[in-house]
């Protein structure tokens, strides 16, 4: 896909995708999160279905993670209060695994845990609306599932709840928000007619990204040209300044997150004191969140190691769990390096081989733009590529050392993808829903 500018502005585009949208889609909900985005999306989606689509049913998804600061949950609230006569809401306060990027004995925490519910946060909220335990209709829910796919499974349900209709789900997500989510417009092998911002989830069950192409500051010139209420946590992000790419509303405890972990303790301390004793590691992450005990800065290596010794002293320090998420993800990782090769710079190549690094070609990259060449290395895994200037992307022992210092479960900082689970979790996932796939096969 190449970046194409158009003669007429992102809003004009926007109302297109929208009425496009609605003629193609049986069903439609918003996921709103209670950001910047989502919640933009969503007033401007109510205004164009009370214009030019009336009789067409909205739902609205909100997937509560409990931890939040107050002023997020009153906007929720107040959002879904104001709209709760005109769409069908749908507030989810299930048990649900989230990952943690705090701690090195936890991958996962469970916002609304029932078994721990006097360490919740903050009380289960009162709404006729409100999705519990107690009340959850979702069937396609299982307890302590995956975050993302309480999400996905929600389209199904919705689907299935609403006649077995073609479904879309529209979401707040952009390309600007960064390379990653840049990238994931690029392919468009599941796109729907060609339309690089829907993709595909499930049989009739689509995702539509309508606003994929705005910037941040159309996002906030909207706001304020429509009059629309916001989340004013964006308020106290701006006081307290915080760049616009530093400004989320998402658990506290995952990646994006735990560096500003620590503005808890000054924009809402009641809910800090009760996030200190929530997950594992809350207090050091708000403390060291940007030094070397992090894994923030540069880290020394300790007397007497190489970064291959010192890697796998870690790996013995963790639990078994966490010890064979990692060990997985290196040795695939290494087997890439030794077997495929990922896709470099010619003048990347011509450093390393400047430096002595046993290297060959091994073809093209079929996952870079301009047909990289491939690079495997035929000798063993460098202990660090301190001495490569010109890319960051080298498989060592210190990045994979790095990873364990950071928490980083998912090795991001890898260039592992950002994978919702282990692949054995998946395989269980599928047989869980293979009893859902055959009753949808069925409607």
């Amino acid at each position: 896909m190449i970046k194409q500018h158009l003669k007429q502005n992102v809003y004009e585009a926007f109302l297109e995708r929208l009425k496009f949208i609605f003629e193609e889609f049986d069903n439609i909900y918003i996921s709103f999160s209670g950001g910047k985005d989502s919640g933009l999306l969503l007033n401007l989606v109510l205004d164009y279905r009370d214009r030019c689509f009336p009789q067409k049913a909205l739902g609205v998804f909100h997937q509560d993670f409990e931890a939040q600061y107050t002023v997020t949950t009153e906007y929720v609230e107040r959002t879904f209060e104001r709209i709760k006569g005109r769409v069908e809401p749908y507030w989810v306060c299930l048990p649900m695994a989230t990952r943690t990027a705090l701690s090195s004995y936890e991958m996962y925490w469970y916002p609304w845990d029932d078994t721990r519910r006097d360490a919740w946060v903050r009380e289960m909220p009162q709404k006729e609306y409100v999705v519990n335990l107690e009340n959850n209709p979702i069937s396609t829910y299982r307890y302590r599932m995956h975050q993302e796919d309480l999400a996905k499974q929600f389209g199904r349900w919705y689907r299935i709840s609403h006649g077995g209709r073609k479904t879309v789900c529209l979401l707040g997500i952009r390309a600007d928000e960064s390379l990653q989510r840049y990238s994931g417009f690029l392919n468009k092998k599941f796109g729907y007619k060609g339309e690089c911002w829907i993709s595909k989830q499930f049989k009739d069950v689509w995702c539509a990204s309508p606003l994929y192409d705005w910037s941040t500051s159309d996002i906030w010139h909207a706001n304020y040209r429509f009059g629309y209420d916001y989340n004013r946590l964006y308020d106290l992000y701006y006081m307290a300044g915080l760049k616009p790419s530093q400004m989320r509303v998402a658990s506290p405890f995952n990646d994006y997150s735990k560096d500003s972990l620590n503005l808890y303790r000054v924009i809402d301390p009641e809910v800090w004191t009760k996030l200190v004793g929530r997950v594992q590691g809350a207090n050091f992450a708000a403390i060291y969140g940007h030094t070397k005990a992090m894994g923030y800065r540069n880290i020394t290596l300790p007397e007497g190691h190489t970064w291959k010794s010192y890697t796998q002293f870690l790996l013995d320090t963790l639990p078994a769990r966490l010890r064979n998420n990692y060990v997985k993800k290196f040795r695939t990782s290494i087997q890439f390096w030794h077997e495929t090769g990922g896709g470099l710079d010619e003048a990347v190549i011509r450093e390393l081989e400047a430096h002595g690094y046993p290297i060959l070609r091994n073809g093209v990259s079929n996952y870079t733009r301009d047909k990289k060449s491939r690079i495997i290395f035929t000798g063993p895994i460098p202990d660090d590529t301190d001495d490569i200037k010109s890319s960051k992307d080298i498989p060592s022992w210190k990045r994979m050392c790095y990873c364990i210092l950071k928490n980083d479960h998912n090795c991001r900082f890898m260039g592992f993808g950002l994978t919702r689970q282990q692949q054995r979790r998946i395989d269980i996932i599928r047989k869980k829903y293979k009893s859902v796939e055959a009753m949808e096969n069925g409607v």
